[in-house]
């Protein structure tokens, strides 16, 4: 018994360390909507060209995805972590004495590929750790951390802008944070049980020892079920990345200099925190473990909120707050519903390797859309991007009911 509570005890460890170095990640990507428009004006460059720098960091990300998630059912992902942070730094503090789009382009890119060494290895530590039934409660703790991390890099951004302090900065002062928080995780974290003497909770290889990295991605692409759901977290994540992106404009655009106003967008990232720790909650109580209809309900709500920021009147910054935080709370919060799908729907074996394909999905969607919504920008306003937006949510909504319906739809179970 009191063995059990000490074993508790190290579960809530290595949760919470986990949690509180991502909570940093994202000052070393987020960061990147706050230069935007200084960025475009200081180089002489569309905003279509901004969402590719946008969408090179995404695609070096979706590329790491399905590296890194299969190596974290392999290697260490407390190392993996701790690497990735590293380099992350160094990638952001180069960018900030750049001065030329293609090196910018290429670093964003390569910052890309190391923000990559985190999400995937993080979420195969927390299954080292946690048994299927409380995976929900889990992942919806771990996703709050990186919606949190939105706030954190929201916040940093805001102040050093409210100081006047040049775009380089928003490079180089966040990332502090992050370099201390992985330095912190390493020397806390665990990769499982045993390595604190308890017993692990399941076997990563199979009986008979054979499990090379062929058959762990075959046995995730072959299963059609898990692949559609990962199409649906693509148009989540390509809304979310929307969001955290062109927002930024959105409000840079109408302060006119007021940079008070700037604060009604920390309320979106507040939303994505508070809305992937309810979801988490959401779908192990309300609909019971039952990932897809949590899903539908959050991105279907998300659809509407986005249409009413786009009809809403842009002088009303109460209701603007507001509606920012829905839908920071509608369009992020279900992705915590997404991350128990691959040891649900693969096995315990193949949790980095699902992880990794499915974030894949979601970083090459999200790549994808970033200079498509740059280009509606530079075609209408930063308004319209709403309305794209909308459309975007409700692909996810209709495509996540199609994979939990596909067994019903073929005949047979995948």
């Amino acid at each position: 018994m009191q063995e059990a509570g000490i074993f508790r005890r190290a579960q809530w460890r290595m949760l919470l360390i986990t949690m509180f170095c991502y909570l940093f990640f994202y000052t070393g990507r987020h960061n990147f909507g706050w230069a935007s428009k200084d960025l475009a004006g200081d180089l002489g460059i569309s905003y279509a060209l901004i969402g590719w720098i946008s969408a090179g960091m995404l695609f070096g990300y979706a590329f790491g995805q399905l590296v890194n998630g299969n190596l974290a059912d392999r290697f260490s992902p407390r190392a993996m972590i701790l690497l990735g942070g590293v380099l992350s730094v160094m990638a952001n503090v180069a960018i900030s004495f750049s001065s030329d789009y293609l090196a910018i382009l290429v670093l964003w890119t390569l910052n890309g590929y190391f923000q990559s060494l985190a999400w995937a290895p993080g979420s195969r530590l927390i299954s080292n750790w946690w048994r299927p039934e409380e995976r929900g409660k889990a992942f919806g703790l771990y996703t709050m951390a990186a919606g949190s991390s939105s706030v954190v890099t929201f916040l940093v951004s805001i102040v050093i802008l409210n100081n006047g302090v040049e775009w380089p900065y928003l490079f180089r002062l966040p990332v502090l944070f992050l370099l201390f928080a992985v330095l912190l995780f390493y020397l806390v974290a665990r990769d499982k049980p045993s390595e604190l003497g308890f017993s692990d909770l399941y076997r990563t290889k199979q009986p008979n020892g054979i499990d090379s990295w062929t058959t762990r991605y075959s046995a995730v692409f072959q299963n059609k079920k898990f692949m559609i759901a990962s199409v649906s977290l693509g148009f989540e994540s390509m809304a979310r990345y929307g969001l955290i992106v062109w927002v930024p404009l959105y409000f840079l655009g109408s302060s006119d200099g007021k940079f008070e106003n700037l604060w009604g967008s920390l309320f979106l990232p507040i939303g994505m925190a508070v809305g992937a720790l309810s979801f988490g909650f959401i779908s192990d109580s309300l609909f019971k473990g039952n990932r897809h209809r949590s899903i539908f309900l959050g991105m279907a709500v998300a659809a509407l909120v986005l249409v009413g920021i786009y009809v809403a009147p842009a002088d009303n910054w109460p209701l603007g707050a507001l509606l920012m935080f829905l839908a920071g709370f509608f369009v992020y919060g279900p992705q915590a519903n997404f991350w128990p799908l691959s040891p649900d729907m693969l096995g315990d074996r193949l949790v980095g390797t699902g992880v990794g394909v499915m974030n894949t999905f979601a970083y090459l969607f999200a790549a994808l859309g970033e200079p498509l919504l740059g280009k509606v920008i530079d075609l209408t306003d930063s308004a319209s991007v709403f309305v794209a937006l909308a459309c975007i949510c409700t692909l996810s909504a209709a495509t996540i009911l199609v994979s939990e319906r596909w067994p019903s739809i073929t005949g047979k179970s995948e």
